[in-house]
């Protein structure tokens, strides 16, 4: 089994649900755990990882890997909005994913509002993580495509095309397909036709 992992995928797929959940077996197995969410990630609480299924686990609460080690009786490291660390934090998993007899699982987003790679995300597939793309419908009422993008609105529904690339909270995105996306954010491709 590989140890470094990346489960990626648009909002809403049930990443933190299934980091509990993975979490929770592998305590039920006698493996130790620890689960790791950036100090930015404030959103539902400070020190645990929810999941909007209504289920939560308690969390180290970290704004960066550098000074982190993991416990001596850890056989498995999980991480929440791993797009949130910086890539040198990614060397750092590397570093003890090929050093230690520790399994490294990372949760989180590949690409931002704007269609551009987080850097943290970048340097997991630069460094070889064993990736797992985890899948969603698109949030656009009656649309059955998968979900591969975000769009972002302001407080009057327009949506966002410029900004910082990490604005922390859910209630002003969507998760949609590439061809709404590109409706909406881009303007093109109104017709039936277009690629999704």
């Amino acid at each position: 089994m590989a140890n470094l992992h990346f489960h990626y995928g648009t909002m809403g797929c049930s990443k933190s649900a299934l980091l509990i959940i993975n979490a929770y077996n592998q305590n039920k197995n006698g493996n130790k755990t620890e689960i790791i969410k950036p100090k930015i990630d404030n959103r539902f609480s400070e020190n645990k990882v929810n999941s909007r299924v209504g289920i939560s686990s308690d969390a180290t609460v970290l704004s960066s890997l550098q000074k982190w080690s993991p416990s001596p009786e850890t056989k498995m490291v999980l991480i929440d909005e791993i797009q949130f660390f910086k890539p040198e934090d990614i060397d750092v998993l590397v570093h003890i994913a090929d050093t230690k007899p520790i399994i490294i699982m990372c949760y989180g987003l590949m690409v931002d509002s704007n269609e551009h790679i987080f850097p943290a995300s970048r340097r997991l597939i630069e460094v070889g993580a064993k990736l797992h793309r985890m899948e969603s419908t698109c949030q656009i009422p009656g649309c059955m495509h998968l979900a591969t993008h975000h769009l972002r609105f302001d407080s009057a529904g327009n949506v966002i095309r410029e900004g910082a690339q990490i604005s922390v909270g859910d209630s002003n995105y969507k998760s949609v397909c590439r061809q709404h996306f590109n409706m909406l954010y881009h303007g093109i491709g109104n017709d039936s036709k277009g690629s999704r």
